[in-house]
């Protein structure tokens, strides 16, 4: 049996939840399912339980513009946000849209029928469904594997080696020797929460990241919010935050040296004593690589209380009691974790057809940041890489509704991102980060007009997205039959 609905959402984070939101509040004679494959709604938060886990972006940007979070910590743990989602669908009846345990398996569209007929697995069985319109809320990562480069002698560690995407939930490192791989927010993010238990705790990296602290509390925040209306308590805070985002931004853009001096100098305050300039002075400026950020300076604390501690270098092998580093030394450990990084990939690497023909997706390019040129009905939820996630997400599932109403209005049931010319084709992030740099081969591109630039800018998109017009370079086709206009 095949089972037809107006949109068909892929994922159950918070991007598919904002999706559900905006569908039922800005197109409400829409019907819609939530397909996700996993067994629990939240995504990131759900399936990342490694200790400590929380954001790297303040929750009156990554929480929804319709939804206030309240707590006092603006820096929340992963808990906090994951109850944050289910109270939001279950508050809006989101929940009821969901269709756990069904995992996309491949998606094709027919111009005929203008719908796309979407394959799914559900406890081994294949589900049928149709859709006028194909919403990809998949995240940006592949949730079954994890980056782990390949070391010499991991057979031969007398430990564990664990990956924090697949913590085991019965770990016990308490009273251990630990090394952390990695310099990223993962890896900053457990250093600091197993150093409270383990022996001691080693952050090894080949190479020094960018760390800022800042408060976990939002002191103007909390003092708006026991003044005003919830609501308005949160909007100030949420404008407030985006354009303090946006101006550090773009400052430390245009003079990344002086952001560079300035960075290194509030560490060193930080770290009195420390060797600041071969752990902490990264080579590349602020922002070709993300920011990692540290709530009320937990990983310098527990630096500074000695209870863990950072060595830079290059692994040679894994030896029966640790890691060796090429020049010669070694460090004992009893638990490994390789906090290395994630494995990029686009809308879960599902498989698409237009019209019988396979979307290449590294040879499309991106509309708005949302869209795919030449695949009709179709958008793809992608947040910001210089701030919250859920700020671009909110603005697409706006664009998708404006898009929604306007094939109703006009009688048409497809729209279709075009190029009307040649244009200058560039990755579609502009990060060197590695974990980056080792997907992008495998991404669509962008251009480097608009509207097929990815703008990096809330304010810029805002405009663009929720105002701006809709026919640019896109093209609304396929009229609804006379006998369904009848009917």
């Amino acid at each position: 049996m095949t089972e037809h609905f107006d949109v068909v959402v892929v994922g159950a984070g918070i991007s598919g939840v904002g999706a559900g939101y905006h569908l039922q509040a800005n197109s409400p004679d829409r019907s819609y399912v939530i397909l996700e494959g996993r067994e629990r709604m939240g995504g990131t938060w759900d399936l990342f339980r490694y200790p400590g886990i929380r954001s790297d972006s303040d929750m009156y940007t990554l929480g929804f513009s319709f939804r206030p979070w309240t707590n006092a910590k603006s820096i929340a743990d992963g808990p906090s946000i994951l109850t944050y989602l289910e109270d939001t669908a279950r508050d809006y009846g989101i929940d009821k849209h969901i269709r756990y345990r069904t995992r996309v398996k491949s998606a094709a569209w027919s111009t005929e029928d203008a719908a796309w007929s979407v394959v799914a697995e559900r406890d081994g069985e294949e589900q049928h469904f149709t859709c006028n319109f194909l919403f990809m809320c998949t995240g940006y990562y592949n949730y079954a594997r994890g980056y782990t480069p390949e070391w010499e002698g991991t057979g031969d560690f007398a430990g564990k080696i664990v990956h924090p995407q697949f913590w085991p939930q019965d770990l016990d490192y308490a009273g251990k020797r630990v090394v952390v791989i990695g310099s990223g927010a993962t890896a900053v993010t457990l250093v600091p929460e197993m150093a409270k238990t383990a022996a001691h705790v080693t952050m090894l990296q080949r190479s020094p990241t960018y760390i800022v602290a800042r408060p976990s509390e939002d002191s103007i925040a909390n003092w708006l919010r026991r003044r005003l209306p919830s609501k308005t308590a949160y909007a100030i805070t949420r404008w407030k935050n985006v354009l303090g985002q946006q101006y550090f931004f773009r400052l430390m853009r245009k003079h990344p040296d002086k952001a560079k001096e300035n960075l290194i100098s509030m560490v060193r305050d930080a770290l009195p004593g420390h060797d600041v300039e071969t752990h902490f002075t990264p080579t590349y400026k602020p922002w070709d690589q993300r920011l990692c950020l540290i709530p009320d300076e937990d990983l310098f604390a527990s630096l500074r209380e000695g209870s863990s501690s950072v060595v830079t270098g290059h692994i040679d092998r894994f030896v029966p009691e640790g890691i060796r580093l090429q020049n010669g030394e070694t460090l004992p450990a009893d638990i490994i974790v390789t906090a290395t990084g994630l494995e990029l990939q686009v809308m879960s690497g599902i498989p698409l057809t237009v019209d019988g023909k396979a979307v290449d997706i590294p040879k499309a390019t991106t509309y708005k940041g949302m869209m795919l040129s030449d695949v009709p009905n179709l958008a793809l939820s992608f947040g910001y890489t210089n701030a919250s996630w859920t700020l671009k997400a909110d603005l697409t599932c706006e664009y998708v509704c404006r898009l929604l109403n306007a094939m109703k209005k006009r009688g048409l049931r497809q729209v279709t991102p075009r190029l009307s010319g040649p244009v200058e084709e560039v990755p579609f992030l502009d990060f060197n980060s590695g974990y980056v740099q080792r997907a992008m081969a495998n991404f669509p591109k962008q251009g480097t007009r608009k509207p097929w630039r990815l703008n990096q800018n809330y304010t810029r998109d805002l405009m663009a997205l929720r105002f701006g017009g809709i026919d640019q370079e896109m093209e609304f086709s396929n009229p609804v039959p006379k006998a369904a206009k009848a009917a």
